[in-house]
């Protein structure tokens, strides 16, 4: 039979909404901007989270979405079981519809009921409830409204109670939160249900027996004390997870088995040429026991995995080694580890995927589609990269085998760690390889050994943060009046206290502000807060949601003062330039390699611009000379600015405005002109009235980020004047240091020639001097235990030079064990050579050794088994290390 397509049924849920008087909004960006306790979209009521908290008035009373979400660090972190069990993921979308201060409890549950029953036809037979048991640790009484709602819908043994775990929703620490009632479905089969009741199996993770929706009755406000508030009004939050629908309404036994996940799991099989089976371990910790639920796990995690990757790509996130971008690539690591290690892919394969799920989307998620090439590129890359550490890797273990068997076939716990902390090589893949060669891992050790790097960093970063102390009751919101005003008046409505790596600050909302909050690229403002008796230094300006939040080093002693607000006008008029001057540059970016440009990020502050963007090779100086001209022709042009603000989303698209991808933008936005046929961009930042104003701009840099993204960096105004005044000065300097000669590149590329042939000639004397010492090098070996032993500080000018008289010895004295010592730019090196039958039988070690001898230069190393070297600070420590050499070599073979 054919099952119900994703796109039919999503369809149904914004339709019924719809009919019960829902605006149906676009899905959020997946990573976050501006909150900053989130790195990514977790839920649906995130992007929602202002209206419930009563910062910003929400702009319709009902509305219903389908909202990208991801759930893979944090409080809510599903990774380890995605591909195992049949529900979790790590994107998935969340259907939701939302109250705010409208309907409550009655109506959220009879729509509930009503869109299962009626219009998915789910057996009612199958369905169980659960309400709010209460908590007194909270000192809240059960949800007996809620229980009783139900009693008109379903009998009583199928409405259960719920702890607080299950039944009390929080988002975070802190921020929103309330009693909700959860809807199950049983998907057994009737001999199963016969056999055991379904009410036994809610919320005890069986594959079957699953939730689909949870209505949350938004009440309270979870502070920083972990007390409970009231909100300002009582909302509806509900998330129904729109993978699990599919499997309920489908009559399938996992959510891996509906349209949502069939195209890309068929595309998978049929690409590395194996078949897709169906077959699900209960829980992680069924480790797949045939090659089939090895393969099926494999391709589960990939299809599950590239939807994340890429369409926080496709959002605005760049894998990277920090934050959301490390989250980014561990997760594409790790699909790229189970198709290396389950599926034999040894080549880039997870790029492959993007077109086929940018077909299945284009409808709802239309910007993956939109960004196809760009994001395949990305990945591509990053798969590229991980592949060869994934080599590097390999070769590491193999180095490692012979000191792992002298551990007792044990690879240990430092060791793991080194090679998932340094090397990017996952712990679980480095017990795979070892099971394989007969070893196991310190597990324990590795936990260790990660949980002191978590203390560390957790120390490093630690923040304690109050709640918000409310000086002045307001019924207006907070009002942003920075783009008319350099300063205005302004009261604290607002204020809390943070302390981060043992600094004291503080941070304020005022009634109105003339100070530009960081978004966008554009760094926040800095001024003072002045008042009749105080003056503070506002050091920085963020937004905290749609909240306008002033960091100050300092209280003001009189809260309730009439306050002056004074942003930095010199600084502001420098930023202002190079924000404007970011504009042309992106025109003349498209203008000159394509429309294919598209911005990925920015930085703007008062020193100068930076632009990311996507383009695939690097900018040539001719290309950057150009786009430098385009820029200042049209600042030279003093084109007016032309401001619109509040302008509806579908008119300014019309006047062919640019939006960023990953940026969310409401229905009224505010649309830049600098000549309506060249640069038209939705943007919130602060500009010059006339292009004129920015002065002159000078291109310094440009760079590549990461695939298929590359950086210009800029400067503008008196920055562009001090550039190349420096550019100058440095000139001058060259001519004077080469004697001011007429031809200057004719007498650098003499020079460079005379350099070329005198380093020969050093690299000449330099050989000739390393095979005058083999040679009396070679004459000093002796026997020592059965090996031939040498020990002996010797002259190299480099690295390089120790390490080729350490190879030429092995060449010309068999059975060799040889530690040579060198003073190299003021620095002791190390150097230790084995006989490869002498490394190989195991029991010396190049490695092991060097790590001993470091000791007294105190400086540390490694290598492989056969050749090892080790840098270190004391010189006079070379001595003792050659000295104690012999030593060492006769304990270990004796």
């Amino acid at each position: 039979m054919s099952l119900p397509t994703a796109s039919a049924v999503r369809q149904q849920f914004l339709d019924f909404f719809a009919s019960k008087g829902h605006h149906i909004v676009p899905s959020a960006p997946i990573v976050v901007k501006d909150d900053p306790t989130l790195l990514f979209i977790n839920s649906g009521m995130a992007p929602f989270k202002d209206y419930f908290l009563g910062n910003k008035p929400a702009p319709y009373k009902r509305i219903a979405d389908t909202q990208k979400c991801l759930r893979v660090s944090g409080k809510h972190n599903d990774l380890e079981e995605v591909g195992y069990d049949t529900y979790h993921h790590t994107m998935f979308e969340m259907l939701g519809n939302w109250s705010f201060g409208d309907y409550f409890k009655k109506d959220a549950i009879a729509w509930a009921w009503e869109l299962l029953t009626e219009v998915y036809k789910l057996d009612k037979d199958r369905l169980y409830v659960t309400y709010f048991e209460g908590d007194e640790g909270d000192k809240l009484a059960a949800d007996s409204e809620t229980q009783n709602l139900w009693l008109q819908y379903t009998t009583d043994d199928r409405i259960l109670p719920g702890n607080k775990k299950d039944n009390f929703w929080e988002m975070g620490d802190t921020g929103p939160c309330g009693p909700c009632t959860e809807i199950h479905i049983d998907l057994r089969s009737e001999e199963e249900r016969a056999a055991k009741s379904g009410r036994e199996l809610v919320n005890a993770d069986h594959p079957q027996v699953v939730e689909v929706w949870n209505n949350v009755f938004m009440e309270f406000q979870r502070l920083a004390d972990k007390s409970l508030v009231k909100l300002p009004a009582q909302h509806v939050d509900t998330g129904m997870g729109f993978e699990r629908l599919m499997m309920a309404v489908s009559g399938v036994k996992s959510n891996y088995d509906t349209d949502v996940f069939q195209p890309l799991i068929q595309f998978i099989a049929k690409e590395v040429g194996v078949e897709y089976h169906g077959t699900a371990p209960a829980t992680v910790t069924d480790q797949p026991t045939t090659e089939n639920e090895k393969t099926d796990i494999a391709i589960r995690v990939i299809a599950d995995h590239i939807r994340t990757i890429a369409f926080t790509i496709a959002d605005g996130q760049l894998p990277s080694n920090v934050k959301a971008g490390y989250v980014i690539r561990r997760i594409l690591r790790r699909a790229v580890r189970y198709a290396f290690s389950s599926l034999n892919q040894k080549q880039p394969f997870l790029f492959k995927l993007v077109p086929v799920l940018a077909d299945q989307m284009r409808n709802i998620f239309p910007e993956l589609k939109a960004q196809t090439a760009f994001v395949q590129r990305v990945i591509e890359e990053e798969e590229i990269a991980f592949l060869k550490t994934l080599e590097t890797g390999l070769r590491r273990l193999d180095a490692l085998e012979e000191t792992a068997r002298a551990n007792g076939d044990r690879i240990d716990g430092k060791t793991a760690f080194e090679l998932s902390d340094t090397f990017g090589f996952p712990l679980d893949l480095t017990a795979l390889i070892a099971r394989e060669k007969g070893l196991t891992v310190d597990e324990e050790g590795f936990q260790k050994e990660l949980a002191q790097q978590k203390n560390r960093s957790r120390n490093a970063q630690e923040t304690e943060q109050s709640d918000w102390t409310i000086v002045a009751d307001s019924d207006e919101q907070p009002a942003f009046v920075g783009y008319d005003l350099d300063e205005a008046p302004a009261r604290i409505l607002r204020y809390r206290k943070t302390t981060a790596k043992g600094k004291t600050e503080y941070q304020v909302v005022l009634d109105q502000t003339p100070f530009y909050a960081e978004s966008g690229g554009q760094i926040g403002d800095t001024g003072y807060l002045e008042s009749p008796l105080s003056k503070v230094r506002v050091i920085d300006t963020k937004k905290e949601n749609d909240l306008i939040v002033h960091t100050l080093l300092h209280l003001p002693e009189d809260l309730n003062a009439d306050f002056l607000a004074i942003p930095d006008v010199a600084r502001r008029t420098q930023i202002r330039q190079n924000h404007s001057a970011t504009h042309l540059v992106q025109a003349a970016l498209r203008e000159v390699l394509g429309s294919h440009v598209q911005q990925k990020g920015s930085l703007v502050n008062e020193k100068l611009l930076r632009f990311d963007f996507s383009h695939f090779t690097k900018v040539t100086d001719d290309q950057l000379r150009q786009i430098e001209r385009i820029v200042n022709e049209r600042i030279r042009q003093q084109i007016a600015l032309d401001e619109r603000r509040n302008v509806p989303i579908a008119e300014a698209k019309e006047l062919g405005a640019m939006a960023l991808f990953g940026e969310k933008y409401g229905e009224f936005v505010r649309v830049i002109t600098f000549d309506k046929n060249f640069s038209v961009e939705l943007c919130g930042g602060l500009h010059v009235p006339n292009t004129g104003r920015i002065g002159y701009l000078k291109i310094t840099a440009e760079s590549a980020v990461g695939a298929g993204v590359r950086r210009i960096e800029a400067t503008t105004g008196v920055g562009a004047e001090a550039y190349i005044d420096q550019q100058l000065d440095l000139l001058a300097q060259v001519r004077e240091t080469l004697g001011n000669p007429q031809h200057l590149i004719s007498s650098i590329e003499k020079q460079s020639e005379e350099i070329a042939a005198l380093r020969k000639q050093l690299e000449q004397f330099e050989q000739q001097s390393l095979n005058q010492q083999k040679v009396q090098l070679a004459a000093q070996v002796k026997a020592v235990n059965g090996v031939n032993f040498l020990a002996a500080q010797v002259q190299a000018s480099s690295a390089e030079g120790l390490k080729k008289l350490a190879y030429d010895l092995r060449q010309v004295v068999p059975n060799l064990v040889a530690v040579l010592g060198a003073e190299i730019d003021g620095k002791p090196q190390l150097a230790v050579m084995l006989d490869d039958e002498i490394a190989k039988a195991g029991k010396l070690n190049a490695t092991i050794m060097v790590r001993e001898l470091a000791k007294e230069i105190q400086g540390g190393g490694g290598g492989q088994p056969f050749f090892a070297t080790a840098g270190g600070k004391n010189v006079a420590g070379l001595g003792a290390a050659i000295a104690k050499a012999e030593a060492v070599v006769t304990s270990v073979l004796a």
